[in-house]
């Protein structure tokens, strides 16, 4: 972590400059993932002899692989945070991450089943290694109690989707039209120019994410050697028992790359005016609307806090959760239409995808800022990595309930996921108070910054 607190930065738009830094890093890092990912079940289910050719698998044996490959590729954030926090520091986890990533992704381009699991295994290490650390460092921007860190957090996932909007555009395109492999090899670029434009910004994180053990900072170096107090230790738990939000969140959410995916190729009417939507298109709806809502969601927290509201992260993390899972009944609506007329309209994936995208805004950046909120300092980069290793398991959970379709039927599964998803939330909502007392304050002080920024405002009035 960063004594940001003692280190003048230069600013952008009220930000550090080096926010801006990370989040071009993150959204080329964002967009060789989501490109490839958009185009990964399509590929493997694409038939043998076609003109574009794939691997032929059945639904289910793609659906196993994805749930795997993206499980793997967030818990690889575990051993990708230890390192950081034992040897390298968060910066250089970084940079050997976006290399592993434009490898990986290179190796992808080739037709060879060799180069397909070997360009997999790379992606998994390299996204284990950069994931976690490039968001620990975002909270390091800002000194403890910064009342701009939520915002920082949101600034950096607008990052995020900006680089999946154009990657399930762009690369979905390449993969399903010109070929599969076209697609991969694009990605690689994709990270490739996010590797390029981290290095060259390296001026504006000089004192972020360096390596504790050799940090010349008294309270850093004193971090490191004391044990956790019961304080820490009473935070870990909370940050523990809010994971598993996040596993049922993801376990739902992530049916967009699996599932919904096969389900907008096979059940959906895509014709539009005459031409044919492309399935993967559908993908970067998410996106999309991260990036016209980001900031009105947030806008919309902050107001509830200046009126005395509830707007505690572990109540948006919920919340999120609840309307996300609201969502998935419009994939049931979408799901009764297909078994009555043998298609379904566009619209219900629209819809799906906007109340998920709403519920992502209340979990996911509250969650990564949360944690660097929580994390006691000499392990914030291991407690990120358990967090993307919890939506790696998610993941799976992702991959084993879209298996499971096949035998039960999207309409009972799109059902149970709603069903499972708001009583789930309701059922943790009961105990909030309860969980949130053993944070011990960690949000209070951003509270009474707050109060006091708009006391030397009303002075200045």
């Amino acid at each position: 972590m960063a004594d940001s607190g003692t280190i003048k930065q230069k600013e952008l738009f009220g930000h550090p400059v080096g926010l801006y830094v990370l989040f071009f890093t993150e959204m080329w890092e964002r967009f060789s993932y989501y490109g490839m990912r958009a185009i990964l079940v399509l590929y493997l289910v694409a038939e043998v002899h076609s003109d574009n050719a794939g691997l032929g698998w059945t639904n289910g044996e793609a659906l196993a692989l994805y749930g795997w490959y993206t499980m793997l590729v967030y818990v690889m954030s575990i051993p990708g945070g230890w390192i950081a926090d034992k040897f390298l520091g968060q910066k250089k986890s970084v940079l050997y991450g976006g290399i592993l990533l434009v490898l990986g992704h290179s190796i992808l381009a080739v037709e060879q089943m060799w180069a397909f699991y070997t360009g997999l295994g790379l992606i998994i290490a390299g996204v284990g290694m950069l994931k976690p650390n490039i968001s620990t460092m975002v909270g390091g921007l800002y000194k403890q109690g910064d009342i701009r860190r939520d915002k920082g957090f949101t600034i950096f996932y607008i990052g995020i989707n900006i680089g999946a909007f154009l990657s399930s555009l762009i690369v979905g395109y390449v993969g399903e039209v010109h070929g599969w492999h076209y697609g991969f090899g694009l990605a690689g670029i994709g990270m490739a120019l996010g590797l390029l434009q981290y290095l060259l910004g390296q001026k504006h994180l000089k004192h972020v994410g360096n390596f504790l053990g050799t940090s010349e900072n008294a309270e850093e170096k004193e971090a490191m050697k004391k044990p956790l107090t019961k304080i820490e230790k009473d935070r870990i738990v909370v940050l523990f028992i809010s994971f598993l939000l996040v596993i049922v969140f993801w376990g739902a959410f992530e049916q967009a790359g699996g599932l919904m995916n096969i389900y907008a190729k096979e059940n959906t009417n895509r014709m539009l005016m005459g031409w044919e939507v492309p399935a993967s298109w559908f993908q970067s709806l998410n996106a999309m609307f991260i990036i016209f809502l980001g900031t009105s969601v947030a806008a919309y927290w902050a107001n509830r806090k200046l009126k005395g509201k509830v707007s505690t992260s572990l109540f948006k993390m919920i919340i999120g959760l609840i309307i996300m899972g609201t969502g998935f009944f419009f994939m049931s609506a979408a799901s009764a239409e297909f078994e009555s007329t043998g298609a379904s309209a566009m619209y219900w994936l629209v819809l799906a995808y906007l109340f998920h995208t709403v519920g992502e805004l209340c979990i996911s950046p509250v969650a990564l800022s949360y944690i660097t909120k929580l994390a006691p300092l000499k392990y914030a980069s291991l407690m990120m990595g358990v967090y993307f290793a919890m939506t790696g398991f998610g993941n799976k959970l992702a991959g084993l309930l879209g298996e499971s379709a096949s035998k039960f039927g999207e309409f009972t599964i799109f059902t149970g996921i709603a069903v499972f998803c708001v009583i789930f939330g309701a059922l943790v909502l009961l105990f909030r108070k309860k969980l949130e007392a053993l944070t011990h304050g960690a949000e209070d002080n951003e509270r009474t910054m707050h109060e006091e920024a708009e006391g030397f405002e009303l002075a200045d009035n």
